[in-house]
C-alpha cells in the first residue's frame, strides 16, 4: 500500500520519447509554434481514399470518351467493320466473316466494275425490316454508330457488275452456263463466281440508270441481288443508287484463318468499253 501512495503523490514525470518507428505515426504538428515533430507526415500529403477513387474514375471516364471519339472518327471517315450474315457472297465471303469497309470509296475515289461494296438496303428493293425491341435497337444502333459493333442488318454486300449506262445481258445460254454474261457486248469470264454456280439463274437484259450500279452476289444460285429485285423494269428497280453505297470492302478481318485483303478483279472488265 505504501508503494501505491508514493506513486499517487508523485508529480508528473517527463514522457520518454518512443523508440523505433513510433514517431512516424504522428499525423500533425505537436509543438506550440506549429512545427512538426521529427518524422511526422503532414496531413495534406496523405491522399484520402475517396479522392483516389474519384481520380481513378475521372481518368477512366476520359479514356473511354477519347476511345469512343476516335472510334467514331475512324468509322465515319476511314473504315467501318461489318459482318456477313448470309451465303450470297460465298465463297469470297463466308457467313460470320468480319469485313473492313473503306469509306474512301466512293466518297473520295471512283468505283469500278468488280468492286465489292456495302450499301444500305435500297427502298426500291422493298426488303422486310427486322423486328427487334426498342431497347435492343437503341443499344445496337448506338454501338454501331460509334463503331464498337460491326454494321449489318439493314446493309447489303454485293459485287458491282455494271456501272451507270452499262448494258448488262445474260441470255438463255448464260443462265445454263453455256455462255458468260456480257457487259456492253463484251463476254465476261468471272473467276470469283462460287463453284457450281451459273452466271445467272435467270436471263436478263438491262441498262443501268444514271447514278446507279448493277450488283450481283458471287453465289449466283443463292443471291437476292439486283436481278431478284428488278422485275421487268430493265434495270430501274434492281440497280442500287450510288448515294446508298457505304464503301468498298477491302479486307476480311476475322476469323484469323481468313484474314486477307480483297483481290482486285479489274482485269476481268479491262476490255469492256465505256457505254
Amino acid at each position: 500500500m505504501s508503494q501505491d501512495r508514493d506513486e499517487a503523490s508523485a508529480g508528473p514525470q517527463p514522457a520518454e520519447p518512443e523508440r523505433g518507428g513510433g514517431a512516424a505515426t504522428s499525423s500533425g504538428p505537436t509543438d506550440d509554434d506549429g512545427a512538426l515533430a521529427p518524422g511526422a507526415i503532414p496531413e495534406d500529403e496523405v491522399a484520402p481514399r475517396s479522392k483516389s477513387r474519384w481520380a481513378f474514375a475521372r481518368e477512366l471516364t476520359v479514356i473511354v470518351v477519347i476511345a469512343l471519339v476516335l472510334s467514331f472518327l475512324v468509322k465515319t471517315f476511314l473504315a467501318q467493320p461489318f459482318f456477313i450474315p448470309s451465303a450470297s457472297m460465298e465463297s469470297t465471303l463466308d457467313i460470320g466473316d468480319r469485313i473492313i469497309v473503306s469509306k474512301f470509296t466512293p466518297q473520295h475515289s471512283p468505283l469500278h466494275r468488280g468492286d465489292i461494296v456495302v450499301f444500305e438496303d435500297p427502298k426500291t428493293w422493298g426488303s422486310v425490316p427486322q423486328h427487334r425491341s426498342l431497347l435492343k435497337r437503341v443499344v445496337n444502333d448506338s454501338l454501331v454508330f460509334v463503331g464498337i459493333l460491326p454494321g449489318g442488318g439493314d446493309h447489303v454486300v454485293k459485287r458491282i457488275i455494271g456501272m451507270p449506262g452499262d448494258h448488262v445481258v445474260c441470255s438463255l445460254a448464260c443462265s445454263t452456263k453455256a455462255g458468260p454474261l456480257t457487259v456492253n457486248g463484251v463476254p465476261i469470264t468471272e473467276p470469283y463466281i462460287d463453284k457450281g454456280s451459273v452466271p445467272s439463274t435467270t436471263p436478263f437484259n438491262i441498262t443501268v440508270p444514271a447514278d446507279k450500279v448493277w450488283v450481283m452476289g458471287d453465289n449466283r444460285n443463292d443471291s437476292a441481288d439486283s436481278r431478284f429485285h428488278d422485275g421487268t423494269s430493265h434495270g430501274k428497280l434492281g440497280s442500287v443508287p450510288m448515294s446508298d453505297i457505304t464503301g468498298q470492302v477491302v479486307a476480311i478481318a476475322w476469323p484469323i484463318s481468313r484474314i486477307h485483303a480483297m483481290k482486285d478483279y479489274s482485269n476481268v472488265f479491262a476490255k469492256v468499253p465505256k457505254p
